[in-house]
């Protein structure tokens, strides 16, 4: 990699100069002057219309996009452009909550991608499958997966995708309760993220730092580090990283007792999450809120049914890991 300096593979054309920290909106702007340009790329220029317009929550544009990618690149019988818009295909049907859709796509862009020999758009996809099976639940599997991306991405220096693997490693160990590897994974992946400059990056270790913060009692801490990734979130128009910041945030209230707080926090999180239509942020934001309501003396039968309502409402979009969490606060409350 340059320098060891992150950036932005999925810019690519008269675009790959934009820096990885650009402002959704400007890449969006820059991306469509692009496509605009009969001499353009089109191919190229629609997948970063697609990234921009999935992470501004504008998803049937982002759906718009990626497909057009996808025909522009078939059409010029370009198979690593092909694989790119695969994985930004994938990566929205993730965020929609349809993750059996997400590992077809990105599991195809990841096979084209190795025809092609693209190798940075194979890891981009092969990072997607990881992430995606570990939000499905098997986590056995997905540290296979994330380890593999974690070699690879050493070997040739990738610090964006060093940090990814950390942070999914991270994740399945403080879901598997190994809270000192947990914060070893976050502190590392804070640290490549930000010498590196990838201020995306750096928000999301942030957030998995304050996490385990805390987890371990430090909730003060937790909130300094969470203000701080907040700022770039919206620096940058990172919605959906935004989104589950203040969900974090709701989480940290909740912890420390601080129920009325919470509740507010979860609110805010889960209009974050409605505006961009992300089912799985939405439906952790609602348990939050149930569960806060419930801490704060809602009669009992009216918070069980609405966990009823919340996890029958999970089956169709195929968030399995999320289901089991919110099976977890109905059994609680019938033991």
């Amino acid at each position: 990699m340059n320098g060891n300096k992150a950036f932005a593979p999925e810019y690519q054309g008269a675009l790959r100069d934009m820096s990885v920290n650009t402002a959704y909106e400007d890449v969006l702007d820059q991306a469509l002057q692009q496509e605009r340009a009969a001499f353009g790329d089109v191919a190229r220029a629609k997948l970063a219309v697609a990234e921009a317009c999935r992470r501004l929550g504008r998803l049937e544009d982002a759906e718009l996009a990626w497909r057009s990618s996808y025909r522009a690149a078939r059409t010029a019988g370009d198979d690593g452009a092909r694989a790119w818009a695969l994985w930004s295909g994938g990566t929205l049907a993730r965020q929609r909550g349809r993750l059996n859709l997400a590992l077809r796509w990105l599991a195809w862009g990841r096979d084209l991608a190795l025809e092609a020999g693209d190798i940075t758009a194979y890891g981009y996809a092969f990072a997607g499958v990881a992430e995606t099976v570990r939000i499905q639940g098997d986590f056995e599997q997905a540290r296979g997966l994330h380890e593999h991306v974690l070699t690879e991405a050493r070997k040739r220096d990738e610090s964006r995708h060093v940090v990814w693997a950390l942070e999914g490693l991270a994740q399945i160990e403080r879901n598997t309760g190994d809270l000192t590897s947990a914060a070893q994974r976050f502190e590392e992946a804070a640290e490549v993220a930000e010498s590196s400059g990838d201020d995306r990056g750096h928000a999301w270790a942030l957030r998995g730092q304050a996490d385990v913060l805390s987890l371990r009692g430090d909730h003060e801490q937790a909130l300094v580090l969470l203000s701080r990734a907040e700022r770039t979130c919206r620096r940058m128009d990172l919605s959906s990283a935004l989104a589950y910041n203040r969900k974090m945030r709701g989480n940290v209230h909740f912890r420390s007792g601080a129920y009325s707080e919470a509740a507010r926090t979860y609110r805010d999180a889960h209009e974050k999450f409605r505006a961009i239509r992300e089912p799985r942020g939405m439906a952790l934001a609602r348990l939050g809120l149930l569960k806060s309501l419930d801490r704060l003396g809602r009669p009992a039968d009216a918070t069980m049914a609405e966990l009823v309502e919340l996890r029958d409402g999970l089956n169709a979009n195929e968030l399995w890991q999320t289901r089991r969490m919110v099976e977890e606060a109905i059994a609680e409350r019938t033991t």
